[in-house]
């Protein structure tokens, strides 16, 4: 008996999570063909691609270098979300935007790069790869995108409502402690303030 791999296996409990809420029955396989698991599995990767496209701190990357190709020209990956200049001072006076695929900059006019550059990167990643916080905020919000879809049952829209707002605040309560985020802000990635700690006292 063959089983599936990680990624089909994990999208196959979140399409059976979501379907579950709607009140469909669980399904073994990631059949297209059937209407209800297409729609549940449409919906879950829009889901993935609009939460992902946010910026969070598992998926996001700053003055990550990019090279220009043989021609001179930086082509963007599909799994790239978002590509920006970082905020360098080599970097000023340069101004750039996604166009046909590539990293085109306004200011010169053209998509020639003749050196290294510095950017800012949000990436897309496949949804068995997320940490187990955004995997379960993602397919409640997919469910109740779904429900509207589906069911249009204003009293089970409510309750995954509600559910969607509880997972909410676990993936903020997953960012916030991931990303070591405090009042003084986090400068590329090294954030050099040390908040007081009660235990510290004991010490001296």
């Amino acid at each position: 008996m063959a089983f599936p791999n990680a990624l089909v296996a994990t999208e196959l409990a979140a399409v059976n999570q979501i379907l579950g809420a709607v009140g469909q029955a669980a399904v073994t396989t990631l059949d297209q063909t059937n209407p209800d698991v297409s729609l549940a599995f449409d919906t879950l990767m829009e889901v993935n691609r609009e939460v992902q496209a946010e910026g969070w701190s598992f998926n996001t990357e700053t003055e990550y270098p990019v090279t220009p190709d043989t021609n001179n020209e930086i082509l963007i990956p599909a799994n790239v979300l978002l590509m920006d200049l970082s905020d360098l001072p080599e970097n000023r006076g340069i101004e750039v935007v996604r166009r046909d695929g590539k990293l085109y900059n306004k200011i010169d006019h053209t998509y020639t790069w003749t050196e290294q550059i510095k950017c800012d990167i949000v990436w897309l990643f496949e949804f068995a790869d997320l940490p187990t916080p955004f995997q379960d905020y993602i397919t409640t919000r997919a469910s109740v995108q779904a429900s509207t879809k589906m069911v249009g049952d204003t009293s089970v829209y409510q309750m995954l409502q509600q559910k969607e707002a509880l997972s909410r605040a676990n993936v903020m309560e997953y960012e916030c402690n991931q990303g070591n985020y405090s009042f003084f802000g986090f400068p590329r990635g090294s954030n050099f303030y040390s908040s007081y700690q009660p235990y510290k006292t004991l010490a001296r």
